[in-house]
């Protein structure tokens, strides 16, 4: 069966939740944002607000349609709000256990033909949808960050998704304008299983002394045309985050060449998590970030 996606709820309301939320908006969906206080979901509208905002300046959307999108969005202080919705998105950090608690917490307040998806980026959609009461109607929707800047969506079906589920996840997908990528439902999918591992070999590179910070950045940048250098990047996506996937890899598919770099490991260790904390692979508290090593 599938299910015509009109209300969308989001449970997170971070980076990539208020991303998501800003999407889901501005393609004419009703929003609803959830976090585990009233402060933190307070902080994701703010976020849409100013996203948002940076679009007006850039004439990319108008400034009714800003209004419009962020006239959609209802903050929710708890799990009952959401048995209004035809999707759920859970958001949350990128712990199993944190997603498998809110899966219990939620389920009792969703309709029966509700779908529950999760934008993890790296954990098994079979296993956490066996921690639901909705296996055929669970999916993975992992979104790319920064949301409203990047064009593709993953779709990860686990072993028991049935197809209605699928086709509705497709078609929510196609609202927002997004292109879709269809992923198995293995250890980081498509793209984190091929990005992960070059960041976690960038930073064996800095480890071994190969190169500074920002030489293997420039290296990279110029070298290969990317859009930022690989530690950049890791500061960016965090580094507790790169680590997470990192190990899931390594566990999920036993393979040293995916074991975590001891430098990232020692990096998570000391909370320099990259630009969230001020300080990752660059220290990010000047006027302009400054190599850490």
């Amino acid at each position: 069966m599938t299910v015509d996606i009109r209300t969308v709820g989001i449970i997170g309301a971070g980076q990539m939740g208020s991303g998501i939320a800003h999407v889901a908006a501005l393609a004419g969906l009703n929003v609803v944002l959830n976090d585990i206080s009233a402060e933190q979901v307070n902080n994701g509208l703010a976020t849409v607000n100013g996203n948002l905002k940076r679009q007006i300046a850039k004439g990319t959307i108008t400034q009714a349609q800003g209004d419009e999108a962020l006239s959609r969005i209802k903050a929710a202080p708890d799990l009952e709000p959401l048995g209004a919705c035809d999707l759920v998105i859970e958001a949350a950090t990128e712990a199993e256990a944190v997603k498998v608690k809110i899966y219990g917490a939620v389920c009792p307040h969703l309709k029966p033909e509700a779908i529950l998806a999760t934008n993890t980026s790296s954990i098994s959609i079979t296993r956490l949808a066996a921690a639901t009461d909705r296996p055929e109607r669970f999916i993975g929707i992992h979104f790319m960050n920064p949301v409203p800047v990047m064009q593709l969506v993953e779709v990860i079906r686990g072993i028991a998704t049935d197809d209605g589920t699928f086709e509705s996840a497709k078609n929510f997908i196609h609202k927002l304008e997004r292109e879709i990528a269809v992923a198995e439902d293995f250890p980081a999918f498509i793209v984190n299983r091929i990005l992960l591992p070059m960041i976690n070999e960038a930073i064996y590179t800095l480890y071994e002394g190969v190169g500074t910070v920002e030489s293997i950045d420039t290296a990279m940048r110029l070298g290969a045309n990317h859009p930022m250098g690989p530690l950049q990047l890791a500061d960016f996506i965090g580094l507790d985050t790169c680590l997470s996937i990192m190990q899931v890899l390594h566990e999920g598919l036993a393979d040293s060449k995916y074991r975590p770099c001891p430098l990232l490991v020692k990096y998570v260790e000391a909370g320099w998590l990259g630009r969230k904390t001020k300080r990752g692979f660059y220290d990010y508290r000047g006027e302009k970030p400054v190599a850490t090593r």
